[in-house]
């Protein structure tokens, strides 16, 4: 455990990220939030009390900015994971148990019927009549030509390589990439800008192709995916449903959680380097406002900016860009953000427009909503504000620089906030309200409530007109804005980087990059430390494997310095034949294991799909044996190899659980001697050839070749006992050790490992055989996790009762059929 103390400068996703990784690795942790009353930043859901001139006793929910999680995110996924959660029944959950799938996504169009399809993989038949419709019933305006033009485009992102995304597409906008003047109004507003505005307050003639493209690919990927929920959302309001618990666990940590404190300055050891030229430049305090409106100053050994860009740009003094003048790119990178705020309608019944988001297409605000009460489960709206409020429209605002069109033509930054309100309402009714359908009326508006960043400008002047301003707006990724994003880590020692315009591989301004900056900022102060804890996990965006020999192709041409091209070999088209063939074949078996077992983190699939390939691997290498290579020397490379391949694995990946079930596999397999002794020299019906090192009675490779039986098998009734229970798992691996064990048996000695005389057989296999190894299976999922849990030292014991239990397995299985 460490003792150095972390200076954590802002409380909002990213710095509570850090908290929450740096407390679980012992440090002692500080964090300073401007904000008095919420936690996490932009994050945060509002209470709205009211007109002031009659305010209400229980305040109605609003936003920020409605929260939803897309199917790709996973480090703040991984986080809420690990947030406890009591529900209202009383029942112990994670804050991620809060998170529900939508099921529809809705593109509005001014004077025509909106366009529904569904959110994610088709589930149902409605879900297929709705694709179907969408195929065949749906006018959206779009020309074939920019329909292929579109499809074009996209398969070209798909199939471009990692160098050419980041270079090439990085100096494109959204625009220029989608070639969005050839082909008219519906293509620009359905596929160019209306696509956008799901990517965060993205504007299509300024956002990077790089960073949009990714994203969008992102989502489409988890629209094919049927195990994947591509829009999520959380069952109530923001800081109920996940903020507050988050706050009260870290706490519950040691976490020192100042509000009200806002960062003014941090300063560096600038007269220490004047009397010392070598020494370390770094952070040795920073300057705090109280809420109190003092000053007081405050140290640690590191230092996190956990601001967003706009407020950690005054903080770049010019002793710290001397340090690393790359650090100046922070302040060139502040003005890049733009407004995305939201503004919530209460009304007096719960209007469905859809289940899930809606995309306003021609919208001049760039709007997007949610009808929010019908994913808030327990959540009784009714008993809020005035009584009247039965249902909630929550929007978001994404464009406050265009020119309104009903009740205004000023852009909605010149607006009043009464103003922004009414031509938001009427952007939406004039969306929603087509062919004589009413959805929405003034009737059913019972209050609104624009988020409270909106306020009247303090500088308004002639030259300086605009009405409005934002306390907090967003980072937006535009066109070559990447070279102006700083890393985690820089050239002063303590001080670290994290928030969402940090470099990452989310590389996008949303909670999911804020948390996996948070992550890296705390890895890097592990490698200052040379802490051992573990390092916490960051993932790449995944891609579907089908892409990769594409990919792979338009790598060797982006070296060569050619375009990508939609023309490629023979030779590769007939590859992607078989490719394609073996990637649907994959994609199946790994949909119904999921679906069998839950993987909950990526070091339990990583390692799941590197046991199963080795099972795969091993059978391959037993037909191998069988066909070609006979003796007892290819089972002594069979046993030794895979036993040394799982240990690799554990040593390279720093797996330490597979490397106690590769330890406890190791003792079975040295017990093992002693059942396999009383079936050559009691039982006279198993024989190994002569001439082969021996153990005992039993070849020298034989506890290894168990070691690898017992972790192939026993894995997958550890993951089921995970999911299910220890009677499930212990009948599955049961009816699984009857099955595939006798299967390697055959195969050993047809490859002349050894071979069974004196008892009934089944094929060249006794039937008793069949009954032992399922029986010898049975104890494994209970032994396993109690490897999982127990002191290391224990676990040569939990082996050696494993091989014992093979024994009795073996007398009992002979007893009864043999």
């Amino acid at each position: 455990m460490t003792n150095k103390k972390v200076i954590i400068l802002g409380g909002g996703v990213a710095g509570m990220s850090a908290a929450h990784e740096l407390s679980d690795r012992g440090y002692e942790v500080e964090v300073y939030e401007r904000n008095p009353v919420y936690v996490g930043g932009k994050a945060r859901s509002v209470d709205y009390f009211g007109d002031p001139s009659g305010p209400y006793k229980i305040p109605l929910p609003g936003e920020h900015g409605f929260r939803f999680f897309p199917g790709f995110y996973k480090h703040i996924t991984d986080t809420m994971k690990r947030i406890p959660f009591t529900t209202a029944k009383g029942k112990r959950e994670s804050v991620y148990d809060n998170l529900t799938p939508t099921s529809r996504i809705m593109i509005a169009r001014y004077g025509l019927s909106p366009i529904v399809t569904i959110a994610s993989f088709p589930k149902n038949a409605e879900d297929i009549r709705l694709i179907i419709k969408d195929l065949h019933g749906t006018d959206t305006g779009l020309s074939p030509e920019s329909e292929k033009f579109f499809a074009e485009r996209i398969w070209q992102l798909a199939t471009s390589c990692t160098n050419r995304r980041n270079n090439d597409y990085e100096r494109l906008s959204w625009w220029q990439y989608l070639e969005a003047d050839k082909y008219g109004e519906p293509y620009i507003s359905l596929l160019v800008e209306g696509l956008t505005r799901t990517l965060v307050a993205a504007q299509a003639n300024t956002a990077s192709t790089k960073t949009g493209g990714n994203v969008f690919l992102q989502l489409l990927f988890c629209m094919i995916d049927p195990s994947v929920n591509t829009d999520r959302v959380l069952d109530g309001p923001t800081n109920e449903r996940w903020l507050y618990a988050w706050s009260d666990y870290l706490k519950s940590k040691g976490v020192k959680y100042f509000q009200g404190y806002e960062a003014l300055e941090v300063k560096m050891n600038s007269e220490e380097i004047k009397l010392n030229p070598n020494a370390s430049e770094k952070i040795i305090s920073a300057k705090i406002k109280k809420p109190d409106g003092t000053i007081m100053d405050v140290t640690g050994d590191h230092y996190i900016l956990a601001m967003p860009v706009e407020r950690a740009a005054p903080l770049i003094t010019k002793e710290i860009i001397a340090a690393d003048e790359t650090l100046q790119y922070i302040i060139d990178l502040a003005p890049k953000v733009n407004w995305m705020n939201g503004i919530q309608f209460y009304l007096n019944q719960d209007v469905v427009i859809n289940k899930g988001h809606v995309i306003y297409s021609n919208s001049e605000w760039a709007l997007t909503s949610i009808s929010q009460v019908q994913f808030w489960d327990d959540y009784d709206i009714t008993s809020k504000g005035n009584g009247d409020v039965k249902g909630l429209l929550s929007v978001d605002i994404s464009d406050w620089q265009q020119a309104g069109k009903f009740t205004t033509t000023k852009c909605a930054d010149d607006c009043t906030k009464e103003e922004v309100m009414l031509e938001v309402w009427a952007q939406l009714k004039n969306s929603l309200n087509v062919n004589d359908t009413v959805v929405l009326s003034d009737d059913m508006r019972v209050d609104w409530f624009l988020d409270r960043d909106i306020e009247i400008s303090s500088t308004l002047t002639k030259e300086n007109p605009i009405y409005l301003t934002n306390r907090e707006p967003l980072l937006v990724n535009m066109v070559n804005t990447w070279d102006l994003r700083p890393d985690a880590s820089n050239d002063i020692d303590n001080l670290f980087f994290a928030a969402d315009y940090v470099r990452t591989f989310t590389d996008r301004a949303t909670m999911e990059g804020a948390n996996e900056a948070a992550r890296r900022a705390v890895n890097c102060i592990l490698d200052k430390d040379e802490n051992e804890a573990p390092e916490c996990q960051v993932w790449p965006l995944e891609e579907p494997a089908f892409f990769n020999p594409l990919k792979w192709y338009d790598e060797k041409r982006w070296d060569k310095g050619l375009p990508w091209t939609m023309h490629i070999p023979l030779w590769l088209k007939a590859f992607m034949m078989i490719w394609t063939v073996w990637c649907f074949i994959t994609s199946i078996f790994q949909f119904v294991f999921n679906k069998i077992i839950n993987l909950s983190t990526d070091e339990n699939k990583r390692r799941t799909w590197f046991i199963l390939g080795s099972m795969a691997l091993a059978i391959g290498c037993l037909a191998l044996a069988m066909l070609k290579f006979h003796g007892w020397q290819s089972g002594a490379w069979w046993g030794f190899g895979f036993t040394g391949l799982y240990i690799l694995y554990a040593i390279i990946f720093k797996d330490a659980l597979l490397g106690r079930f590769i330890l406890f596999g190791l003792a079975a397999g040295i017990t093992e001697l002693l059942p396999d002794n009383w079936l050559v020299n009691h039982t006279h019906t198993l024989f190994y050839p002569p001439n082969e090192p021996m153990l005992y009675a039993s070849p020298a490779y034989m506890p290894f070749s168990w070691t690898v039986v017992l972790l192939q098998v026993g894995y997958l009734g550890f993951l089921i006992n995970k999911k299910y229970n220890v009677w499930i798992a212990s009948l599955g691996v049961g009816i699984l050790g009857c099955m595939i064990i006798p299967l390697y048996e055959y195969m050993a000695i047809n490859a002349g490992w050894w071979y069974y005389e004196s008892a009934p057989m089944w094929g060249m296999v006794p039937i008793y055989i069949f009954v032992a190894e399922g029986l010898l299976m049975i104890s494994i999922p209970d032994l396993y996790d109690r490897c999982e849990k127990i002191s290391l030292k224990w676990i040569p014991v939990l082996g050696i009762i494993q091989g014992l239990v093979m024994w009795l397995a073996c007398i009992i299985a002979y007893y009864l059929v043999g």
